[in-house]
């Protein structure tokens, strides 16, 4: 599955200075109360009048919410990386002081109508370079690189196809898996770029990073295990895959870590319609993803080692629950302005029955969206949305200056709470009638603290085949 203003700062591309950063949201006598969470439209741009346009997985290939990055900001202009209606591989950017697109296509074509088939999108701050990486589902994947400092000195370049390198299917010679899935980039602190990706299959998978620093790409190695037995009161499962809700970098530089498991075998579950994924877990790292860590501390992990994050690790579990409510996989995190981790869960509570048998139909009817974060005593706490997704499909969760968090929710619904609340104050701030937005949307998770704009990619509703447009909408929020 990418990262926000001060807030979030979930992938460390933006490691520069961050406007609010540091904000003080206290009160005391004579001072002003830090503003709660508000939002403005401000502009709605398209990117393509004829984007590609099919369902796969409940979901459209260019908008998955855990797309890490399909939409980025740097040094004032933004990206943007979607695949056309003749299946092209597109790049897009502008100012942010403009509202006009340029684009470039590359000399790849999608390869399978699968929605998994994403392009994510890295900056390496090192050279200056953008990456992509695209079109892959437990498969061999497409990789490009751009010209080193076309992203210093956008405005010195022009964007033109020559401003990219060839279409390649290993990382400048790295060839990592064969079966390789969900691609994320994410930018250390001081400037590296890492890769994450999984190796193998849904149910039977492990998590892997690589890392460039600047000339020369290199697998750090497996960090998930896949192995072990996980019983539930209905049977057990010898394999497994995780799922993360995200990766990425807080404020005091550790790699924070959500996920849910999925289960190989359907034996966990009360019914076969159901999804076999459980339990929400938690790990850090405080050395660039070397060694993994429960949230007090302990060693869970090391990466490219024998011994790596399993199902039965002590102390990695944040919110217990059983394979028979259809937990989603790969929602959403993010990491307020003072390390804290949050994350966003969804799934179909018990008050609405103890085993989903349609998750499909039980999620869309019944699921909920739940906020789980650990406060400032250490405790882990969960909050539930009193706004139904009304979806199979995922939210994301984004912070603005003052620590206020908001939600992003299907159909480019925004929901928020106040920071001043304890997180619990949740209610609508946007119903997104008017995008007629097909489901999920990609959320740029690194332009807030460029200029206190929450922005995303969101692509209109079209029937069967037919390509549809796909656009940008950008809201102030308080900075």
């Amino acid at each position: 599955m990418r990262p926000l203003a001060i807030a979030v700062l979930a992938t460390a591309l933006l490691a520069a200075a961050t406007p609010g950063a540091g904000a003080d949201t206290s009160t005391s006598a004579g001072s002003v109360a830090a503003p709660g969470p508000a939002v403005h439209q401000a502009a709605d741009t398209q990117l393509d009048a004829k984007a590609i346009y099919f369902v796969s997985y409940d979901g459209l290939v260019n908008n998955n919410a855990f797309q890490k990055n399909g939409l980025l900001t740097y040094k004032g202009y933004q990206y943007a990386a979607w695949y056309t209606a003749d299946r092209s591989a597109v790049i897009g950017r502008r100012a942010l002081t403009q509202q006009s697109w340029q684009t470039v296509t590359l000399p790849h074509r999608l390869t399978a109508d699968d929605s998994h088939n994403v392009i994510s999108m890295g900056i390496s701050r090192t050279d200056g370079r953008l990456h992509l990486n695209m079109d892959s589902h437990s498969s061999g994947f497409f990789y490009v690189k751009s010209a080193a400092g076309l992203v210093d000195d956008p405005a010195g370049h022009p964007w033109a196809t020559g401003q990219f390198g060839a279409v390649q299917t290993t990382l400048d010679g790295l060839a990592l898996t064969s079966q390789f899935t969900y691609p994320q980039f994410i930018a250390t602190p001081e400037g590296r770029l890492q890769l994450s990706y999984r190796v193998g299959v849904s149910g039977n998978g492990r998590n892997a990073l690589a890392e460039y620093d600047g000339t020369t790409w290199r697998a750090l190695g497996e960090w998930s295990s896949a192995t072990g037995t996980y019983s539930s009161e209905h049977g057990s499962s010898a394999a497994r895959n995780m799922y993360l809700h995200g990766i990425d970098y807080g404020p005091d530089g550790r790699l924070q870590a959500f996920y849910t498991w999925r289960e190989q075998s359907n034996a966990v579950m009360c019914a076969s319609g159901g999804l076999t994924n459980h339990d929400t877990g938690y790990v850090y790292s405080s050395d660039r993803g070397r060694t993994w860590r429960t949230a007090a501390g302990a060693v869970v992990g090391t990466t490219g080692g024998s011994d790596t994050v399993a199902v039965g690790d002590a102390g990695t579990v944040v919110d217990p629950l059983n394979p028979d409510h259809s937990l989603m996989n790969q929602e959403s995190q993010a990491t307020d302005s003072a390390g804290a981790p949050h994350a966003l869960i969804s799934y179909v509570p018990g008050r609405f029955g103890q085993c989903t048998t349609d998750y499909v139909a039980d999620r869309t009817k019944n699921g909920r969206t739940f906020h789980v974060f650990k406060d400032t005593a250490g405790t882990w706490k969960k909050t539930e949305i009193p706004v139904a997704p009304g979806s199979t499909q995922r939210s994301h969760l984004v912070f603005d200056a003052y620590d206020n968090a908001y939600a992003v929710m299907p159909y480019g619904r925004i929901v928020a709470a106040s920071k001043s609340s304890g997180w619990t104050d949740w209610k609508t701030l946007y119903d997104g009638s008017g995008l007629n937005a097909f489901g999920e949307v990609v959320v740029d998770d690194t332009r807030l603290a460029q200029d206190g704009v929450l922005s995303f990619m969101y692509q209109r509703k079209s029937s069967g085949t037919t390509p549809s447009a796909l656009r940008v909408v950008d809201f102030t929020l308080p900075s």
